[in-house]
């Protein structure tokens, strides 16, 4: 069992006016085999989380601690991330014109495991893969994100998800931009992944809609860059029916 610890999170990203602190102390334990759903309304840090735990330069961590089995996150480049067993599916996939799907993900396969996969079967897991997530075989080898639709691009994250394997998946509004059959088709790959007990997830969300495919063990309403709330399932029932605004009110005051 592996275990995601965050303490005291600090975050700050530079703007036009200077240092704007977003995340205001943040503390979240995620376990293997759990599901964690991050929810809240927009701005309120949900991505500046996901990103800073990646390692995007672009966020500064200006205090507490992030460890993954006491290992200390903070101190790794984004690729020692990755071989620790953190992966990101963005919100926004970026294109990388000229390098082609089965060459990117082969790639970051060997990256990550630290050898080239058995060509024989990396091709049958790839291919698979893909089958489960509705894709075309011709889609291995076009550019990666280059032309995509919404859909496309989603599925490809999910698609690097199941091949990478992480420890713990971070995945940042990934139903996003989806219609009613590609989130189902997204969300029964990420259903897959949790099916390994060896998986952590942590799905950053703006709406209850893919809850009702991907059920969370635990629920965590961000509000003003921390944790305002935390519960089970019924938390997100209760946000489907009440929305923020209880929360947004007791920050006001």
């Amino acid at each position: 069992m592996s275990t995601l610890e965050i303490r005291d999170l600090h975050v700050s990203v530079e703007t036009k006016e200077g240092a704007k602190q977003i995340l205001r102390g943040v503390d979240l334990t995620v376990r293997s085999g759990e599901t964690h759903a991050i929810m809240g309304p927009n701005g309120s840090g949900k991505s500046t989380l996901a990103y800073s735990l990646a390692g995007h330069p672009k966020y500064t961590v200006t205090g507490g601690t992030v460890t993954l089995d006491g290992e200390d996150v903070l101190a790794l480049s984004v690729d020692e991330r990755a071989r620790a067993g953190l992966f990101l599916a963005m919100q926004y996939p970026v294109e990388v014109p000229g390098v082609s799907v089965s060459n990117f993900l082969r790639t970051a396969k060997t990256a990550i495991d630290g050898e080239a996969p058995p060509l024989r079967t990396w091709v049958k897991d790839v291919r698979s893969a893909m089958d489960n997530l509705r894709m075309d075989p011709a889609f291995a080898e076009r550019s990666v994100n280059e032309g995509f639709s919404g859909g496309e691009k989603k599925r490809h994250e999910i698609l690097q998800m199941e091949l990478l394997k992480p420890k713990f998946a971070i995945l940042d509004e990934t139903d996003s931009g989806l219609d009613v059959d590609a989130l189902r088709i997204v969300s029964e790959g990420v259903n897959r992944v949790k099916q390994n007990p060896d998986v952590g997830v942590l799905l950053i969300t703006h709406y209850t809609r893919i809850l009702r495919y991907i059920t969370p063990d635990f629920v965590h309403v961000f509000v003003d860059g921390k944790v305002a709330e935390e519960g089970g399932p019924e938390l997100a029932d209760r946000l489907e029916n009440e929305g923020y605004d209880r929360f947004l009110t007791s920050t006001t005051v």
